[in-house]
């Protein structure tokens, strides 16, 4: 194994995982999918969904108990409504602090995790899909380009400089990546971004209207999104 790509079955580790076996072959990746006691169970049917499309070797790990206690509205026990306006205007009302969406240190629990298991299965390579879009604001600190820096050395020296953090959208906007992906031939009509467990994705939370003006810019309507009013 060369790569393992954290996987939460949405556009941007869809992207990274159509990179992953563009470059190394589907047989040197695996995945990690990771319930962390979210609202519902759309993510990891999603990334279930394209891993049999690329059919990688697939982990999933329950770290739902280590967030219980929090208030993130994306999680079970709490009764936060998840919000229904975009990311702009959700920091507007935060005062600085990440928005109510944001999972307390999740790409920092999730990377450890995923560096002990990649080490496990002679993986030297970690993926992970944090972009420019989610750190602006600081909405997600946790996929900021400092963050990842810092993530990527604590990593490295851990792992006696046998483990490398990739983050190939550090740096790009989500535009970008579906760009990306749509060279690769992701298929993005499998994945599941939307904060709403429902039949379809609402289209209105910040997560729906980042992915559906990502997929304007690119001359095309989100597969996800047909048909949703």
């Amino acid at each position: 194994m060369k790569a393992l790509i954290l996987f939460s079955g949405g556009i941007d580790s869809t992207t990274c995982l159509a990179e992953a076996v563009e470059k190394y072959g589907k047989d040197e990746v695996m995945t990690l999918s990771v319930s962390y006691g979210q609202k519902h169970s759309k993510e990891l049917e999603s990334a279930r969904a394209v891993i049999s499309y690329y059919g990688v070797k697939h982990k999933e790990l329950d770290l739902g108990s280590i967030f219980e206690g929090s208030d993130c509205s994306l999680l079970s026990g709490s009764d936060e409504e998840i919000p229904l306006e975009s990311y702009a205007k959700q920091l507007t009302k935060t005062n600085g602090k990440p928005v109510s969406t944001y999972v307390p240190f999740r790409n920092g629990l999730f990377i450890s995790a995923a560096a002990s298991i990649a080490l496990s299965n002679g993986c030297s390579e970690v993926w992970y899909g944090a972009h420019k879009d989610d750190a602006a604001g600081n909405a997600y600190p946790d996929c900021s380009e400092q963050f990842n820096k810092c993530i990527s050395e604590a990593v490295y020296i851990g792992s006696g400089n046998e483990l490398k953090v990739v983050a190939p959208f550090v740096n790009k906007n989500k535009a970008e990546i579906v760009a990306q992906g749509i060279k690769l031939k992701a298929p993005y009509e499998l994945t599941w971004s939307c904060y709403a467990g429902k039949n379809k994705p609402c289209g209105v939370c910040g997560t729906c209207r980042d992915r559906a003006e990502a997929f304007r810019v690119n001359g095309i309507e989100d597969p996800a999104l047909k048909g949703v009013k």
